[in-house]
């Protein structure tokens, strides 16, 4: 979509100089916030921040800037005013009141994108779930023009219009969100099937994680491509949020020693709070991963906040145990990077070091070298054992084959010849 035919809107924010947050890290955010009006097809015209102590608890900003915004927005003719953080019900009405024009805040933006993006049912079903529970306390303002006075005959005598469509458009909210639940929780139970089916395959499972756009579903593209299967690459597109879908393909490692691979929603900052929750099903796979390859893209100067927002959103979604690899990944758009090759190791707060590497998702020495250390890391812990079974043991053969991977069967005259890949004796 060209620039001339997306909505022109206004970027707004408050650096709160009380909050902690670093000048430097509001003005990247408000960056980030006009990336993301972009990914939702809008076109910022201005963009206005100011420095308090706290946000104003009516007007989010000052009376003053408020005054600037509404004078831009007859300027640029701009169809609705974007600020940086989650408006509270009062400020969104008070805001509307006093620009004549439609407000979103950072949240609503966030979860028009992800609607915009959902494909399977699952995710529209995640989406609409967060996108509901955000609205239903800011119904209020929808209402604001409506006469709240006016009289009535029945039981809703002293209610005006207003505020009986409030009602009734709370009560639809109410009803739609038990319903979307109960059809998330039959969808959850079959996601859980299809993982216990994984697991009991023996293959390990590999998880990209990361902050949005740093190139996950690049990786898992070049995996695909490199095992001759172009037709289950996922789409990819350099831009915030460009999938949502959890999608999970078998990679070849070689010699037998495959791994399932899993590319995931991507994080940012301030990710609403509904929407980790809403997606907290699907991000299951994370916390039963075998391995967290956690994507960073390094040709990003703010690549570390990225690397503290996605690590703390692992901790959230209790996988801060899971063994994991940092990947540095788009090395080529950094001048002095040298790639492919390992990268220090780091150490967590609850004291697990994770290995890393930097690559180029696109660059095949680099995706031999992510391969090496995937098999190191799922399969350091496992060995191969060769037994032959006499037929009179069924029972044994079976256990043998529930202990791990069975790489190879031969039927002997003396019995069956079995090779299986399982976790070392010391191995939990």
């Amino acid at each position: 979509m060209q620039n001339e035919e997306r909505e022109k809107v206004i970027l707004a924010g408050v650096w709160e100089s009380a909050a902690g947050e670093s000048y430097d890290d509001f003005l990247h955010s408000m960056d980030e916030l006009a990336e993301l009006a972009r990914a939702c097809d809008k076109d910022p015209a201005e963009s206005f921040t100011q420095i308090l102590d706290r946000c104003t608890a009516a007007l989010y900003m000052g009376s003053g800037k408020v005054e600037e915004i509404k004078e831009a927005v007859a300027e640029h003719g701009a169809a609705r005013v974007i600020f940086n953080d989650t408006l509270t019900p009062i400020q969104i009405r008070n805001l509307q009141k006093e620009l004549d024009i439609e407000v979103m805040d950072r949240t609503a933006l966030i979860l028009e994108i992800f609607r915009s993006r959902a494909r399977t049912r699952e995710a529209k079903l995640q989406v609409e779930v967060a996108r509901l529970s955000y609205l239903k306390p800011r119904l209020i303002g929808m209402w604001e023009k409506q006469n709240r006075q006016g009289g009535a005959s029945g039981s809703m005598s002293s209610k005006g219009e207003g505020e009986t469509q409030l009602e009734i458009d709370r009560r639809t909210i109410d009803h739609r969100l038990a319903d979307m639940r109960r059809e998330l929780k039959v969808v959850e139970r079959e996601r859980q099937t299809q993982r216990k089916k994984r697991q009991a395959s023996g293959i390990p499972l590999v998880a990209l994680v990361g902050y949005t756009n740093a190139g996950k579903s690049t990786i898992m593209n070049s995996f695909v491509r490199a095992c001759s299967d172009e037709k289950k690459s996922v789409f990819e597109a350099d831009m915030l949020f460009a999938t949502l879908d959890t999608t999970v393909r078998r990679i070849s490692g070689g010699y037998g020693y495959d791994f399932l691979l899993s590319d995931t929603v991507g994080f940012i900052q301030k990710l609403p709070t509904g929407l980790v929750e809403a997606f907290k099903s699907t991000l299951e796979e994370v916390k039963e991963a075998d391995l967290i390859l956690q994507v960073i893209d390094y040709s990003d100067p703010h690549h570390k906040d990225h690397m503290d927002t996605t690590s703390r959103t692992i901790a959230d979604l209790g996988a801060g145990d899971v063994p994991m690899v940092i990947v540095y990944n788009k090395c080529d758009l950094k001048e002095d990077a040298s790639f492919p090759r390992r990268a220090p190791a780091v150490r967590s707060e609850n004291g697990r070091v994770s290995p890393g590497v930097f690559i180029s998702a696109r660059d095949e020495d680099s995706l031999e070298l992510l391969r090496s250390v995937i098999l190191d890391e799922v399969y350091g812990g496992y060995v191969e054992e060769v037994s032959v079974i006499p037929y009179s043991r069924g029972g044994e053969l079976a256990a043998l084959k529930g202990k791990g991977t069975v790489l190879s069967e031969e039927y002997l005259e003396d019995g069956i010849r079995i090779c299986v890949r399982r976790r070392k004796k010391n191995e939990p």
